[in-house]
């Protein structure tokens, strides 16, 4: 099971993490919500907990929840630029179906 992040993302967390002045690296997982039933979450990490599954890639440690590893396995996190909007994007093999909002998917 692995989950990884482009260099775009990398690079990108990586100095949000530098000018936040802390931090160890991103948190994914997924939660129940929406009109497809999961969503992904990411936030900014300040420690690793004991049960999380840790990956590093280009020297950023991506930790994910045991519950949220089997819908997130494959997964690559990249930070685009399209037009005047920039953010994380989540490609995701395991994605069957997303809703038309955009909000939330199936596997």
């Amino acid at each position: 099971m692995a989950v990884t992040l482009s260099e775009a993302a990398a690079r990108h967390v990586s100095r949000y993490i530098s000018k936040r002045g802390k931090g160890v690296g991103v948190r994914l997982g997924v939660r129940t919500t929406g009109c497809s039933g999961l969503a992904y979450k990411l936030e900014y990490a300040d420690d690793i907990a004991p049960e999380d599954h840790v990956f590093e890639v280009h020297g950023i440690k991506v930790m994910i929840d045991p519950k949220s590893l089997p819908y997130l396995d494959g997964t690559e996190l990249d930070f685009v630029r399209e037009g005047l909007n920039e953010g994380f994007k989540f490609h995701n093999p395991r994605e069957k179906d997303r809703c038309g909002c955009g909000e939330s998917f199936r596997v």
